[in-house]
């Protein structure tokens, strides 16, 4: 099915393409990654790992603890994220076994031509 990479995890697969900086610090990237996304149907809660996706390559890759409503959690590098109906998640960075499997691969075959929704659930 995906002949360049098979992700085989329960995992969300999130574009942060507006937040991406070149040489964004590991806490920036994590806090664009987490939040704040629409998320309505309730597929996310089944979630293991967040994949922090820019460019079409994966950057890095979190394991989710736990969801809540969106601005409910503290932010250090970011103040845009009071909005209503949005979630955000918690978590810590992934195991390196997960990390070294993931990091720097290509996510496009994972994402159809003109989709441009951020989010992209995997194995859910």
């Amino acid at each position: 099915m995906h002949k360049d990479l098979e992700i085989t995890e329960k995992g969300i697969l999130i574009r942060i393409s507006k937040k991406y900086k070149e040489n964004m610090s590991a806490e920036y990237l994590y806090e664009a990654t987490r939040g704040v996304w629409k998320l309505g149907n309730g597929r996310h809660e089944n979630a293991d790992y967040a994949f922090a996706i820019a460019n079409g390559f994966i950057l890095d890759v979190y394991r989710i603890d736990s969801w809540h409503p969106a601005g409910t959690t503290h932010y250090a590098t970011r103040d845009d994220v009071n909005i209503t109906g949005r979630k955000e998640f918690l978590g810590t960075l992934a195991e390196e076994s997960i990390r070294a499997k993931y990091v720097g691969k290509s996510v496009n075959e994972y994402f159809k031509q003109g989709n441009s929704n951020p989010i992209n659930y995997i194995n859910i």
